[in-house]
């Protein structure tokens, strides 16, 4: 009975009888499981026992709906091709809450199809979700599937599936969760040389040379001789086995779909690009943990108006519509009020990002939408680009100084670790921001952690910078009358204005997480003792509750 009235809902609300097609007899489906938590995926599989499409990626359709069985909603779901020779075809569904859900998928090829209902049924699961912009403080984001708010602590190890052996990979993510790392952002599809003067050589264990499309001459930069008809599909499983680890850690992968100026990848807006684009959504967007970043140093090669509608494309296409943002190199190339993008992916360079995050928030506030502001380039430890203000200015406690004038701006970062511990070079047990890969004597990460844990200690997104509450020699943010954290660069005191009032307070040493109780203080004007020595610390300010 539930058959029939499914299948009489496809007619009257899909249309999906509507062509007489010839039944094909040879593809049958199964389904993952009957059972599934919210915020994972069921998968319905289309098996094909005599394949005989020319090219599967591109002569047969397979897509389908989802929908909550009281009708609420129904999400439209594009599926992908899993086997080179077009034998197994899989379509994804994430469910967002607990519940009932059915489902009609539909295999097409030339003049033929075959169609399948289902059922299935989530549980709570107690899953994260999605990270989504909070739309009570707009600034900061919040994990859809339990309210949290998300702390955004990002690095990068950009060719993090150069690697061979997947045990690295996952020695990467495991190694980046215990240091609080919740964010890293990954190319997808992004090629290089390694003349980037570090100690990092391509070799039978790693390598820059991504492959997602088949290749002729695979380790040829400049001619590989993709074939961007297919997909090398061993290259995407083993991504995805990568991004259901990093998924049961928390951490959300900005998947970059990296095309970059190397003059190798489909042409803007040609067939092959769009191809490749609407794969990753099909394929990685039932993951919860991702965000899609349109292209690294975009503005190189791709146009406002590229950028414009690709991101509405990836927001049609992609069923939960992920938090999507773009990464240029002169930051003004960003769709900052367009409905798809919905948080700053900036690269500034400056030893000065406070002032710089400032004024993105004032740029921002002028255009009429709040979104998150984050700075995902602004220094890798150790390595000095041109732009650099010299040896010293890329230090891990340079950086690490620098998270907080950027978080004490009410923004987000992303960090790069340094390189210089090799890969295919000795030591040979490094890679840091390219790959991913550290080891004990890399500590700049450590320090990030004790940022991560001073704010996580307080509602740090019911603050706002109030840097003219402070002394000239600190920082501020502040919920006025409740909460005031102030950073000092170089240690001293602090004078605060505070709201009348008895407040508790915390020093925290930023280098060592330890934290040291302070005198209560009261208002309206109330001075510290000095800082227990001249490094950088901070403190928190609390309202005592009567």
């Amino acid at each position: 009975m539930g058959i029939v009235l499914l299948l009489s809902a496809c007619v009257a609300l899909n249309g999906c009888a509507r062509d007489r097609r010839a039944t094909l007899s040879h593809v049958s489906f199964s389904q993952s499981d009957q059972t599934v938590k919210a915020y994972d995926f069921v998968e319905v599989t289309a098996n094909v026992s005599s394949p005989r499409a020319t090219n599967p990626f591109t002569d047969v359709a397979f897509s389908g709906w989802f929908e909550s069985v009281n009708g609420q909603k129904r999400w439209k779901v594009d599926g992908f091709c899993d086997a080179e020779d077009g034998s197994v075809f899989r379509i994804r569904f994430m469910p967002p809450m607990p519940g009932e859900y059915r489902y009609f998928v539909e295999y097409r090829q030339g003049d033929g199809s075959q169609t399948s209902t289902g059922t299935f049924h989530a549980t709570e699961g107690n899953r994260r979700g999605p990270i989504r912009v909070d739309s009570q403080y707009p600034w900061h984001f919040i994990w859809e599937g339990t309210g949290e708010h998300y702390f955004f602590n990002g690095t990068t190890a950009y060719w993090l599936m150069g690697w061979s052996d997947e045990r690295v990979i996952h020695a990467v993510i495991e190694r980046l969760y215990n240091l609080k790392i919740n964010r890293v952002r990954v190319t997808v599809a992004g090629r290089t040389n390694v003349f980037y003067g570090e100690p990092v050589m391509v070799g039978p264990n790693w390598t820059v040379f991504i492959t997602p499309w088949p290749a002729h001459l695979p380790e040829d930069i400049f001619h590989p001789g993709f074939d961007y008809t297919r997909f090398y599909l061993p290259y995407w499983q083993k991504f995805e086995r990568a991004l259901r680890l990093a998924r049961d850690r928390d951490i959300i992968i900005s998947l970059v779909l990296d095309m970059d100026n190397s003059r190798i990848h489909p042409e803007a807006g040609s067939e092959d690009e769009r191809r490749f684009l609407r794969y990753a959504v099909a394929r990685f967007g039932a993951f919860s943990n991702i965000t899609w970043d349109l292209g690294d140093d975009l503005d190189q090669y791709r146009s406002v108006s590229w950028t414009h509608h690709t991101g509405e494309m990836i927001e049609e296409w992609d069923p939960y519509q992920h938090l999507a943002t773009s990464h240029p190199v002169n930051n003004r190339h960003q769709d900052l009020t367009a409905g798809w993008f919905g948080f700053t992916s900036f690269q500034e360079w400056s030893r000065d990002q406070h002032a710089f995050m400032l004024s993105q928030r004032t740029r921002q506030k002028a255009l009429g939408r709040i979104i998150p502001q984050t700075n995902e380039e602004y220094g890798y430890e150790d390595h000095y680009p041109l732009w650099a203000q010299g040896p010293g200015s890329e230090s891990a406690d340079t950086l690490r100084r620098t998270a907080w004038e950027i978080v004490m701006a009410g923004g987000y970062q992303t960090t790069g670790e340094t390189a210089r511990r090799g890969t295919n070079v000795w030591p040979d047990t490094g890679g840091g921001w390219m790959n991913g890969r550290g080891d004990d004597s890399m500590t700049m990460l450590q320090g990030y952690a004790h940022l991560v844990e001073f704010f996580t200690g307080f509602e740090w997104w019911k603050t706002e910078p109030h840097d003219e509450l402070v002394t000239r020699a600190a920082y501020c943010i502040a919920k006025p009358g409740e909460m005031y954290a102030a950073y000092l660069p170089h240690g001293g005191t602090v004078t605060i204005r505070l709201r009348a009032g008895r407040y508790e307070g915390t020093w925290f040493n930023t280098s060592t997480g330890d934290r040291t109780p302070l005198p209560p203080a009261e208002g309206p004007v109330w001075t510290s003792p000095a800082a227990p020595d001249s490094n950088d610390w901070a403190l928190l300010l609390k309202r005592k509750q009567v």
